[in-house]
């Protein structure tokens, strides 16, 4: 009686282990060297724990949901004003563990969103769990959420993961009550999940998104409270780029 042990540790979900298998198999047949049960025991342990760790890997990685891959192996380090060691040193994702932010200004093109993104992809090459949206989505998504009547529901979500990516604050207006229910919850996820925030925005300009003084300095209070924060510049790269290209 033929045994398909490739089918049955497929049919357990041991995909790494059914790959490994075949492989094995056709690598004795070729060898026609006996080897001991240990051996191939632990490669298929090894292929196993291998292919789960990239299923977790892309997992998260579509869970994220980042509008564009972005990584720092293709950033321009020419191009921007941050100190090269400074950013991977966040790409450690150690500040994450502290549920410590990260607030990255500067005009549009410099590169904020690319930083932001792929300090993120690095964070979950480490086993963080991140969430990127753009700010006026996000927004959309809270009052929507507050009009069925499940406000909270998000953040106790979010909670449970390690950074949220806050991406382009300021730069379109939100919907009426929208700063507010941003404001609440920010305060929800203070000192429980790092924010990065890309933004256009000085502080002192805050409060045009978030329509209110009072809140908003106290929003800033709690964000910055446990912060980097990076200046990226407002000459846009992206803008040199097309200049260089049409000099040429």
């Amino acid at each position: 009686m033929n045994i398909d042990r490739h089918a049955q540790l497929k049919a357990l979900h041991l995909y790494g282990m059914a790959a490994a298998w075949s492989e094995w198999r056709a690598e004795s047949s070729a060898q026609q060297k006996p080897v001991m049960p240990e051996v191939w025991l632990d490669r298929l342990i090894i292929a196993e724990q291998a292919d789960r760790q990239a299923r977790s890997l892309n997992y998260q990685l579509k869970a994220a949901r980042f509008p564009h891959h972005r990584d720092l192996i293709h950033f321009d380090w020419s191009e921007t004003p941050l100190e090269q060691s400074r950013i991977e040193q966040l790409a450690t994702a150690s500040f994450m563990d502290q549920a410590h932010n990260l607030i990255l200004v500067g005009g549009t093109g410099t590169g904020k969103t690319h930083l932001a993104t792929a300090l993120a992809v690095s964070a979950i090459h480490q086993g963080k769990r991140i969430r990127f949206y753009n700010a006026v989505d996000l927004v959309n998504q809270l009052d929507k959420e507050k009009q069925l009547g499940k406000a909270g529901n998000l953040a106790k979500q979010l909670i449970l993961i390690d950074a949220v990516i806050l991406d382009e604050l300021g730069y379109l207006p939100f919907p009426e009550s929208g700063g507010a229910l941003l404001f609440h919850l920010i305060s929800q996820l203070y000192e429980k999940t790092s924010l990065i925030i890309t933004t256009n925005l000085n502080f002192a300009e805050w409060v045009q998104v978030f329509g209110d003084a009072k809140m908003t300095t106290a929003l800033l209070d709690r964000i910055t409270h446990h912060c980097d924060i990076l200046e990226t510049g407002n000459d846009s790269y992206r803008f040199k780029q097309r200049k260089k290209a049409i000099e040429k």
